[in-house]
């Protein structure tokens, strides 16, 4: 009789045991908070194409929009050094200058990310 009582209750715990081992524990408490997502996970947009090609797609058109604006502003500038004399600089020349080196920082920028 002894025996039957120890056979039953270890067979209930070891129940109750696997019984919780299969729950969810999230299930349990709603005021835990949700498991956080894996970073290295991609996400998906609503039209289901990846988060992290858009984000890179999006920032490659910039990049070559950047350095289309980057040879404009470099090439007015080569012209405005010709008009210019030999001792005399433009203030929009030194300007033209900042925009160029603007423009290649935030190429860089992009490349770095």
């Amino acid at each position: 009789m002894r025996s039957s009582r120890r056979v039953a209750v270890l067979n209930l715990l070891a129940s109750a045991a696997l019984l919780a081992q299969t729950q969810d524990p999230q299930e349990n408490n709603p005021h835990t908070l949700p498991i956080p997502r894996d970073p290295t996970e991609d996400s998906k947009l609503p039209n289901g194409k990846s988060q992290k090609n858009a984000m890179a797609k999006q920032d490659h058109e910039q990049a070559l929009k950047d350095a289309n604006d980057l040879i404009a502003v470099a090439e007015e500038l080569r012209d405005d050094l010709k008009k210019s004399g030999d001792y005399v600089v433009s203030v929009s020349s030194v300007k033209k200058t900042e925009e160029i080196e603007r423009l290649a920082k935030r190429i860089r920028g992009r490349l770095k990310d």
